[in-house]
């Protein structure tokens, strides 16, 4: 064959190779575009803490079982939803898409673990989506590693500091982090944000916003190096400063003022404290030694003072321009009072603290001189490496005890979240009762919606308590009122984790647990009782048992709670009379009806009849006729009779009871119509 016979045979098993290319192409585009839901949906697992989830295909395939068509169905990859029942029977919520074989999707489970969601999230991480775990049924199937995962989440403050990133747990508490290859698009025919990964292992899977962290490579030759994520904070690395090429890892965690403004307010010790920089954290893992110092620059909010100060003197010089001979006479004295008031303490300091490794406590670098640049810019050299620093601008002289303070405080601030606990019921069904855990900076939203719902108060929401990312409340019914989550189980121990961007929320039922219980109130009474579970109480365990052992635990803080009691129907006698046959009786208890009707005709209250009875006698008589005052009086006029003795003259005692309380007219009235006898008959 010559040479242009190769070519051209060449060129034909190159086309040939390209047409079924495009053949493999198109079949899998129609089997991904011949998508087909088959929601198999099933009921929750009450052995399991969380909803099962079921696979749901998203392509028609039919696998069978042999071993060739199991190794076809190998290399015929699809798209798989993961749902579980909503709130509402009707709605169901995405655990996660997965794309792999066929025959290994019909082998993996998906179940939501959000009771775990303690033990998955460090400081400065924030958990974005739900818990969840995959497992496979059949642990003799071999994966093909990598298959992709997609987990759907909802970010609501991310910023330049902040990236979203994958976290994988396993069993034995080891994590990885992995990025995500697309943080929204199309999944099936849903669109939405999802955390799109590869991954290479099953275990538990959370979304979480972390610090953004920046690697860079120090050569020999130096380096400038300014942060992708705040190009105010710069690093500068000389030639020769490490003997081989030296990998660096960064993170920042900006400081906003209110946090200083909060410690200030709390404690009086820290008022000399202007302003502080962004806390940076830097991994440095070859470990070499400087062998020159490193020149790190980073942004520090400058004294508001000065620019007052300033002001001042700019309006100073103007009005003794314009009024010179009140100012030669007066002002200026004034003015440099005015001043000496307002800056006598501005000698500003700034001062380096910082943290050689994780675990060892701060430090004061006083033999640090940090210089002030221009706009709020400081810049310092380190001629060792810290794996955390900050700078501290303070106005006056500040004790080295207090500012080691201040910095274990700030780091706890940064870490910590105000939040409220809200318990509200339902308007129209005081029975329902919703329980939220939600950011102090977001309970005006979050009180918003609930009114929007049907619920209020009260009681009102708690006061502010801090909680870290991860950290659990946990609550029970005291009193004459217990919960239920399925209207079954009453009198558990509940648990809401807090997570700054989610949502802790929990709707229960409540009931009476005696319904004879607080006989003398138109409510039932209870009491929800909240304790705060940090981090380091929490067992490392993926079964959270609950309760925990609150004896020797103070309660965070209580709400009561009321419930209305029930209209009950209950089948009294018209009366409380007595029966007797002697004729005067009946007249007399005739006589009592009638003064009870003239009395509820000017609506006189019971103690305004001044009788000799007891008050728990007063409160039988209006839980026995509650609503009609008439028959109230007349039970109460007869149990003042049945206390007298058949000696007693009974109208010359009512008549003398009657003018006491200002019903001469009666009075004289009851003599008449006792004196005229007979009186007509009466049906109470």
């Amino acid at each position: 064959m010559n040479l242009s016979e190769q070519e051209e045979m060449a060129i034909d098993n190159k086309s040939l190779k390209n047409v079924e290319n495009e053949e493999c192409g198109l079949t899998e585009e129609m089997s991904d575009s011949k998508m087909e839901k088959k929601y198999e949906i099933c009921k929750n697992n009450p052995n399991n803490f969380t909803s099962l989830a079921q696979v749901c295909d998203l392509t028609t395939t039919n696998p069978s079982m042999n071993d060739s068509e199991d190794f076809e169905n190998s290399r015929h990859w699809t798209n798989k939803v993961f749902l579980v029942e909503g709130n509402d029977e009707n709605q169901h919520e995405v655990v996660c898409y997965i794309k792999a074989p066929a025959i290994v999707l019909e082998n993996l489970m998906c179940k939501i673990v959000n009771d775990t969601s303690s033990l998955v999230v460090d400081d400065s991480e924030e958990l974005v989506s739900n818990v969840i775990s995959i497992e496979c049924f059949d642990c003799e199937k071999t994966i093909p590693f990598p298959i992709n995962i997609a987990i759907p989440f909802a970010s609501y403050f991310r910023g330049n500091y902040r990236d979203i990133l994958v976290k994988v747990t396993d069993v034995n508490f080891q994590s990885t982090y992995l990025t995500p290859i697309a943080l929204e698009g199309y999944q099936g025919n849903h669109k939405g944000i999802f955390a799109e990964v590869k991954i290479y292992q099953l275990g538990i899977f959370s979304v979480l916003s972390c610090l953004k962290k920046e690697i860079f490579t120090i050569p020999k030759a130096g380096l400038s190096q300014k942060l992708s994520m705040d190009p105010r904070i710069s690093f500068y690395y000389r030639p020769e400063t490490f003997s081989s090429p030296a990998v660096m890892h960064l993170k920042v965690q900006p400081i906003e003022p209110s946090v200083v403004s909060t410690l200030k307010a709390k404690h009086d010790i820290y008022h000399s404290v202007v302003s502080s920089s962004a806390l940076v954290y830097v991994q440095h893992p070859s470990g070499q030694a400087f062998n020159k110092a490193v020149t790190v620059t980073l942004p520090c909010p400058p004294n508001p003072e000065k620019k007052r100060r300033g002001d001042e003197a700019e309006h100073a010089r103007a009005v003794s321009a314009t009024v010179k001979s009140v100012t030669t006479m007066y002002h200026p004295r004034a003015l440099t009072a005015s001043l000496r008031k307002n800056g006598e303490n501005l000698s500003e300091t700034l001062k380096l603290l910082g943290r050689r490794k994780k675990d060892e406590e701060w430090i004061v670098f006083d033999d640090v001189i940090i210089q002030n640049a221009r706009n709020g810019l400081v810049s310092f050299e380190l001629n060792e490496h810290l794996e955390s620093f900050v700078v501290i601008r303070i106005s006056f002289h500040l004790e080295t005890t207090c500012l080691l303070l201040f910095a274990q405080a700030l780091e706890e601030a940064i870490c910590s979240t105000m939040a409220n606990v809200v318990l509200y019921q339902n308007r129209e069904n005081p029975y329902k009762i919703v329980v939220v855990l939600s950011a102090t900076k977001e309970l005006s939203w979050e009180l918003q919606n609930l009114h929007e719902e049907g619920y209020f108060g009260p009681p009102e929401p708690t006061k502010p308590f801090p909680l870290r990312e991860g950290e659990q409340i946990h609550f029970r019914f005291s009193g004459n009122i217990f919960a239920s989550e399925n209207g079954k189980d009453f009198g558990k121990t509940y648990r809401l984790i807090f997570h700054s961007q989610r949502k802790p929320r929990l709707e229960l039922q409540i009931k009476e647990v005696d319904e004879f219980g607080n006989y003398s109130s138109p409510h039932y009474k209870g009491t929800a009782v909240f304790y705060k579970i940090t981090r380091e109480r929490i067992a490392k365990e993926w079964e959270q048992a609950l309760p925990y052992d609150y004896q020797h635990q103070s309660p965070l803080c209580k709400l009561a709670l009321t419930l209305p009691k029930p209209e009950k129907s209950i089948k009294r006698p018209k009366s409380t009379k007595r029966i007797s046959s002697d004729s005067s009786e009946a007249l007399w208890d005739n006589l009592l009806y009638w003064l009870a009707e003239e009395l509820a005709e000017d609506n006189t209250p019971l103690l305004a009849l001044h009788l000799p009875v007891r008050r728990s006698t007063l409160q039988l008589v209006r839980l026995k006729c509650p609503d009609n005052l008439t028959h109230q009086i007349y039970e109460l006029l007869c149990c003042w009779n049945k206390s007298l003795p058949r000696s007693a003259n009974k109208q010359q005692l009512l008549s003398r009871y009657l003018r006491r309380s200002g019903r001469r007219d009666l009075s004289e009235e009851l003599c008449f119509r006792w004196e005229n006898k007979p009186f007509p008959g009466h049906n109470p």
